[in-house]
């Protein structure tokens, strides 16, 4: 089960009058997949997964599957917190055709290096699914730690890991005792060319949501032994990323989008729009970067 190397766009969920806008989803997949986004990721963090329902998610997963017809791996986010709720919904995207799944840890109920083991090994053993594990203390209250990373390979649909605790150097570790195709990737846009140097695959990102090319790139750059380029293009791509956190995501790279003139809609609460003077402060960097309709790009 081997999975992609390169760029993976935890892509923005469109909401329009608060619910999904499919027309505008429509536009923004079409967008990635001529760009050259390696796979979608649909219902993750940046997708606002904590305020879709079962039924919303189920429905997003089914749109896109039918949508791409295979060009690009779809990866639906089905953790939770609940284990018996992350089979439920990990089962019934299996059966829409999705290639993946990335489970977020257990957030809130801070389960035990134990505990998180037993929840992805049984949600692993009621799919055939390929699995990414997904680690993102700063949002989850919960390390999922190399060594349990390392035991959780074993089990043969856990196959990848998206790594965001901020420290690259787990990519080196974990790739030094897990099986040849487990896949590692960047959690954190500002530390791609971090985790290549280290082994890595390529990043789950949420700058891809509005450069998506440039990130492909720099992931290739780096495969391809262009690392300076690659080096280069993240450099460059530092005060945009920056922007794109000034406020909880997806709140910036919704925003980000409307400038651009691509539909991203609004937000769910209790996600609230930027601030004026944020707004400005972003509108600007795109501004810089040539991002805006009829820019020439940086």
């Amino acid at each position: 089960m081997n999975l992609w190397i390169g760029a993976g766009v935890a892509l923005i969920t469109p909401f329009k009058n608060g619910e999904i806008d499919y027309v505008s989803l429509k536009n923004l997949i079409e967008w990635q997949i001529q760009e050259g986004t390696d796979a979608l990721v649909m219902a993750g963090t940046t997708g606002e997964s904590a305020t879709l329902s079962k039924e919303e998610k189920l429905a997003l997963f089914r749109f896109t599957v039918d949508l791409v017809k295979g060009r690009v791996p779809v990866i639906a986010g089905t953790g939770s917190n609940s284990t018996s709720d992350s089979i439920s919904l990990s089962r019934e995207a299996e059966k829409l055709g999705v290639d993946g799944l990335l489970l977020v840890t257990p957030y809130y109920n801070k389960p035990s290096q134990r505990g998180l083991y037993a929840h992805y090994k049984a949600v692993a053993d009621a799919v055939k699914l390929p699995i990414i594990l997904y680690n993102v203390p700063g949002r989850t209250s919960v390390d999922l730690l190399p060594e349990t990373v390392v035991k959780l390979s074993e089990i043969e649909n856990i196959v990848g890991l998206k790594e965001a605790s901020g420290e690259p150097d787990r990519a080196e570790t974990i790739l030094k005792e897990v099986k040849e195709n487990f896949r590692v990737y960047s959690g954190n846009d500002n530390e791609i060319c971090a985790f290549m140097e280290r082994g890595a695959h390529g990043v789950i990102s949420v700058l891809s949501n509005v450069v998506p090319k440039a990130v492909h790139e720099m992931v290739y750059d780096y495969v391809e032994g262009r690392i300076e380029k690659s080096l280069g293009s993240q450099s460059n791509y530092e005060e945009l990323t920056s922007a794109l956190f000034m406020d909880t995501n997806p709140v910036p790279a919704k925003e980000a989008l409307n400038l651009m003139g691509y539909e991203a809609g609004e937000l769910r609460l209790p996600l609230v729009a930027l601030e004026e003077r944020s707004r400005e402060k972003l509108l600007s960097v795109l501004s810089a970067y040539g991002l805006l309709e009829g820019g020439e790009g940086r």
